[in-house]
């Protein structure tokens, strides 16, 4: 190595020792970088059914944003009043709270099977009851709730995630044998009428959401073109042990919204 490039080198390694000695400073002496206390709540698509705790968007969270999962709260089959029961999750050292709530309070699973065994009219007037429900009984059920998560967490930054549409019409009828007679379908028709629906609870959800001040994380856009009838599906078939709700890899795409929205400098240091 000639003289110049020798200098160079030393120079560059200077520059380098110089710059972690300076971000060195900026925490106390053996001070570890902070983390984020993480509480989650919510039903089964929180809970991860179907694929496990390990696998849901909770768990998957942590990372570059040093959060920590303190409890995984969330239970398959929880409503908006039941959830009340996760509350002790929470206290004042909470730093971030996420929620999934809202599907199981609307009758949403009577509406998927109606539209899969019954024709398009039958459909059509089971997602007019689901989207009433939604729009007239839901948002009281959620203000309730959201103001005792507050009070229970008053210094957390709380996210509310939406839910996914089922199916992706693009690649046509969703036909299953169910038996050597009888075949389930949700037509071209019945699977934009259900995604439809899909769209007013994530309107509803995040309305009272943005009311309380928390946040709200859309994940229609990641599952896109992943509906049950994709040929890369992110949700879990009729015929599987927990139909319609995310795979590991659905479960991943909710973690990766989160992490894409979650602010580090929203939570409390």
């Amino acid at each position: 190595m000639d003289t110049r490039a020798a200098r160079r080198t030393r120079l560059a390694a200077v520059a380098l020792s110089a710059f972690a000695l300076s971000v060195g400073s900026l925490l106390p002496a053996g001070a570890a970088p902070p983390s984020f206390t993480y509480d989650a709540l919510g039903d089964s698509f929180a809970a991860g059914d179907g694929v496990g705790a390990s696998q849901a968007y909770p768990d998957v969270l942590d990372g570059r944003m040093r959060i920590a999962l303190d409890d995984l709260a969330a239970v398959p089959g929880a409503t908006v009043p039941s959830m009340m029961g996760q509350l002790g999750a929470l206290d004042a050292d909470t730093d971030l709270v996420t929620i999934s709530i809202g599907g199981n309070d609307i009758g949403w699973g009577q509406v998927v099977l109606a539209c899969l065994v019954q024709p398009d009219q039958a459909c059509a007037g089971a997602v007019e009851q689901v989207k009433q429900a939604i729009t007239a009984g839901l948002p009281g059920l959620l203000d309730g709730a959201y103001a005792q998560v507050r009070a229970a967490a008053p210094e957390a930054h709380v996210v509310v995630t939406g839910y996914p549409r089922l199916f992706s019409p693009e690649y046509g009828s969703y036909v299953v044998p169910f038996s050597p007679t009888i075949a389930l379908e949700a037509t071209v028709a019945e699977q934009q009428l259900m995604n439809g629906a899909a769209d007013v609870l994530n309107v509803t959800i995040r309305e009272v959401a943005e009311a309380h001040g928390f946040q709200f994380v859309d994940v229609t856009q990641r599952f896109e073109g992943h509906g049950v009838n994709s040929p890369e599906a992110y949700l879990f078939g009729v015929l599987a042990p927990v139909p319609f709700h995310p795979t590991v890899d659905g479960q991943h795409e909710y973690g990766v919204a989160l992490r894409s929205q979650i602010n580090p400098d929203s939570l409390r240091r």
